[in-house]
């Protein structure tokens, strides 16, 4: 049987993705097979989403029209070397590793294949993923915007030039981590005010949801919508004012910067 869509790897990025596939695309389950060595992550993704599953890194390879890598980058070596003799210039590799990029895996792929690079986020594990995507010029404009849709049901995807994949990664791969710390550290300060724990996560993880969908809804400027919240002489200003004291906007800034050099050294 020839399936739609392959995966090789079934940790919680892939899970993402195949659920959001099955949920919010034509994809049904009976059209994705996914491989991994460990029995319990493919006895997993069987239960929970009903796909065939062998620990075979080949069989997925041979029996797929598109293949998602959703290995650590670490592994894409040792993936790559076992499956690329068995791989068909019809196929289109879609990729989720930082630092891997297209020349480099052409060169181990081989020069006449169709590869898609992406970079997907945590989020998409509640279908709000942002994903960045780029292609080698062997995938026509029909598949790349076959891939783009299936992508699309876990989130939002958008096409970007490979030289930005990089800064992709800082400002939204790595970010959901600076995100949490901000919501912890903000629960722990209403924690530290009086405000029960569970109540405090709920509270600073609704309001970050929601400025999150202020600025993506109402199309302000981030600034513009702070200004709205900064009355003259009032509370807001003033826990603005210690944060530009402290150094927050730096802090994130220096944190990016830092992502985005070691992602380019990976």
């Amino acid at each position: 049987m020839n399936y739609k869509v392959g995966f090789i790897g079934c940790g919680n990025m892939a899970s993402a993705i195949i659920g959001g596939l099955i949920k919010n695309t034509p994809v049904t389950p009976n059209q994705i097979i996914a491989a991994d060595a460990f029995e319990a992550a493919i006895t997993r993704a069987k239960d929970n989403f009903g796909i065939s599953v062998t620990t075979d890194n080949k069989t997925v390879a041979t029996n797929c029209e598109i293949l998602f890598l959703s290995v650590k980058p670490q592994y894409y070596e040792t993936v790559i070397s076992e499956i690329k003799d068995v791989l068909s210039p019809d196929q289109v590799i879609v990729t989720i590793a930082p630092g891997k990029t297209l020349s480099w895996l052409a060169e181990r792929l081989g020069s006449n294949i169709k590869i898609v690079r992406t970079m997907p986020n945590t989020p998409a594990l509640v279908g709000e993923g942002i994903t960045g995507v780029c292609k080698n010029e062997l995938v026509t404009d029909d598949e790349f915007e076959h891939v783009m849709s299936l992508i699309s049901g876990f989130g939002l995807a958008e096409a970007i030039p490979e030289s930005l994949m990089d800064v992709c990664v800082s400002v939204s791969g790595s970010s959901p981590a600076y995100v949490f710390m901000f919501i912890e550290a903000m629960a722990d300060a209403a924690v530290h005010d009086g405000m029960p724990r569970a109540q405090a996560y709920r509270f600073a993880a609704q309001a970050v949801l929601g400025s999150a969908k202020m600025v993506l809804e109402t199309g302000k400027h981030p600034g513009e919508l702070k200004d709205m919240v900064c009355s003259p002489a009032g509370t807001t200003i003033e826990a603005v004012r210690v944060l530009e004291q402290t150094g927050f906007r730096s802090s994130v800034m220096e944190a990016m910067a830092a992502c985005t050099a070691k992602c380019r050294g990976l």
